[in-house]
């Protein structure tokens, strides 16, 4: 409805009140009609040809899986009647099952088969076998140690994370409905959180007042998260199901809203949570089952949780525990730029293309790790990169806990490679500042060589490990960036002292300058070959003395005095980053869940 008028709605949605109840203006229907037109331009919608493919390949999938069922059933000696009757069923969950998922997006799939066929050996040997023999599967990797156990590979190009859950029955039907507590009935932990995830996304579209203003609203703040470098659970910030979660919330909060004022409230409502308050679609459920829920009155471990988001359907988890104090510290920051880019896009002072633009994170710290991955070849570089980035987080962890939260980490979840190098390779980069309002003494260090050295050993610890497989930790200034890094789309933008980007002249001219200053580092930083023992490690120091300083200087300096006596170190100014000022919070009155009940 237009205007000012408040739109009755027929029951509550969530744990609280709606914060309002008001529809659209006009005013809103012309915004919505400008951001739909913004998604479909930015290419976020896939064509009905891909959307025909992935249907024909979840079809496939599926008749595999039962196929494989029928033959395990009649090896194990069932009778004719049980091999007839075997089946499996695949259910799908993620962004696919929400209606979000773009061009190229993986489907996460579920496989659900009866009681006696096993993940451990039925799924990961038996089924892995089988899809490893078929020419339409390629890029087969298990990962059976995950969190959630899961199978990866592209079944005809389509990418496809693929999960197991044996439930307690001997014929699974077609009908299976796995929301359903039933479904839990003795089964183990990790078959609860291989179901969690297609329960979860059903109890979602249930909870939500417009599922169609919740899919155009999730699908926008997934692509800006990803444009602004917070989109990624394995690396401390979101993952979809999170981000899900927390627009779903704000559909609740704003039942009668469209899209354009949803993702408004978006940024209003979560620059002013005071986390950790939890974020909830529903009550916890407790269960006769007996498996845990989210609980940090009864959990020890759960009050550590900085940023809750709390999973619909029983057993009710914290479906972000991978966010750290770092990353919350960026992910707050950019709610404070997304809320502010809407105020002025609200004021007709901008347009949605200003709150999509790249987060230029290689222009935000004067101080990184790389960690560079390399292995013998591509598909070991698939498996080893995967084990190191899903610990990259830990390093994070690591450097807060062994500088007491002073020197802060910014992992940056983008994936980047050197084309130059002969062997397989990947590097990720990380920003480091001290904290700010930390008051320190000129010449004050970080030594953190102890704490690389123990993320090298435990990812050293890799029980896949192949020959080849070595990872580097080292420290590079702004200017010495690996000129690799500003081939997938960066740009090198200075901003002056009044905060206004710099003519693309002085750009250009700053940029060949730190070129050629830095051509000598980035032909050192060519990966040598070194022992899977050798370390990187890192001081930090808070000098006055700025870039001048060398690098190289800093590492010949300690060599003098012996390897043996000294580990090398290098000296890493870090400072506060330039970030965009936001205006000040409104001080309203807290509600139970952590928002200012006029957001």
């Amino acid at each position: 409805m237009v205007g000012s008028e408040v739109l009755i709605s027929p029951r509550q949605h969530g744990v609280t009140k709606p914060l309002s109840l008001a529809g659209p203006s006009v005013a809103d229907l012309l915004r919505t009609k400008k951001l739909n037109q913004f998604l479909v331009d930015a290419g976020l919608y896939e064509s009905k040809e891909e959307t025909a493919k992935r249907e024909e390949v979840l079809s496939r999938i599926k008749q595999i899986v039962v196929d494989w069922v029928k033959q395990l059933t009649r090896v194990r000696g069932y009778t004719d009647q049980m091999v007839e009757d075997a089946n499996a069923v695949i259910f799908t969950f993620g962004s696919y099952r929400l209606g979000v998922h773009g061009p190229g997006a993986d489907i996460d799939t579920l496989c659900v088969g009866p009681s006696y066929v096993n993940r451990d050996e039925d799924f990961f040997f038996v089924l892995h076998d089988i899809l490893a023999g078929m020419e339409e599967v390629t890029e087969l990797q298990p990962v059976p140690d995950a969190h959630v156990p899961v199978m990866k590979f592209k079944f005809d190009g389509i990418s496809i994370d693929l999960l197991y859950a044996s439930v307690s029955l001997l014929v699974v039907p077609d009908d299976l409905d796995i929301s359903e507590v039933s479904v839990l009935y003795d089964v183990d932990e990790p078959t609860v959180r291989s179901l969690n995830g297609c329960r979860v996304a059903d109890q979602i579209l249930k909870l939500i007042p417009n599922v169609e203003h919740f899919r155009t609203t999730l699908r926008c703040l997934k692509y800006w998260a990803k444009k602004r470098g917070v989109y990624s659970n394995v690396t401390g910030f979101l993952g979809g199901v999170n981000w899900a979660l927390l627009v779903a919330r704000i559909c609740q909060f704003y039942p009668n809203a469209i899209p354009s004022m949803l993702v408004s409230r978006f940024f209003r409502v979560y620059t002013q949570w005071r986390w950790p308050n939890p974020v909830m679609l529903c009550e916890i459920q407790e269960d006769e089952l007996g498996f845990a829920v989210w609980d940090p009155r009864k959990n020890p471990k759960d009050r550590t949780h900085h940023m809750p988001i709390i999973t619909p359907a029983y057993p009710c988890m914290n479906s972000s525990y991978n966010v750290s104090t770092s990353t919350l510290r960026v992910m707050s920051e950019q709610f404070l730029f997304g809320n502010r880019i809407c105020e002025e896009i609200e004021l007709n002072k901008a347009q949605w293309s200003a709150l999509f633009e790249p987060y230029m994170f290689f222009d935000s710290y004067k101080n990184y790790l790389q960690v560079d991955i390399v292995a013998a070849n591509t598909d070991d570089l698939r498996s080893w990169r995967g084990w190191v980035e899903s610990r990259l987080r830990q390093l994070t962890l690591m450097i807060e806990r062994d500088t007491l939260g002073k020197l802060q980490c910014h992992p940056y979840p983008h994936e980047y490679s050197d084309p130059s190098k002969q062997c397989s390779h990947s590097a990720f980069f990380m920003g480091l500042q001290r904290k700010q309002g930390e008051v320190i003494q000129e010449g004050q260090q970080f030594d953190i060589r102890g704490t690389v050295d123990e993320f090298r050993h435990s990812v050293n610890m890799y029980v896949f490990w192949r020959p080849g497989m070595e990872i580097y930790v080292s420290h590079v200034r702004r200017r010495q960036i690996p000129s690799y890094a500003f081939s997938y789309g960066s740009k090198r933008i200075r901003l002056s002292r009044n905060g206004n980007q710099q003519s693309s002249v002085e750009v250009s001219r700053k940029r060949k300058a730190e070129e050629e200053e830095a051509c000598v580092e980035r032909k050192r930083q060519s990966l040598s070959p070194q022992s899977r023992d050798s370390v990187s490690p890192v001081i930090v120091n808070h000098s006055c003395d700025g870039d001048s300083q060398s690098s190289e200087e800093d590492v010949r300096g300690v060599h003098g005095q012996g390897f043996e006596a000294q580990k090398p170190k290098v000296q890493v100014e870090t400072v506060v980053s330039s970030r965009m000022e936001a205006g000040e919070l409104e001080q309203n009155a807290v509600m139970r869940l952590g928002v200012s009940s006029t957001a």
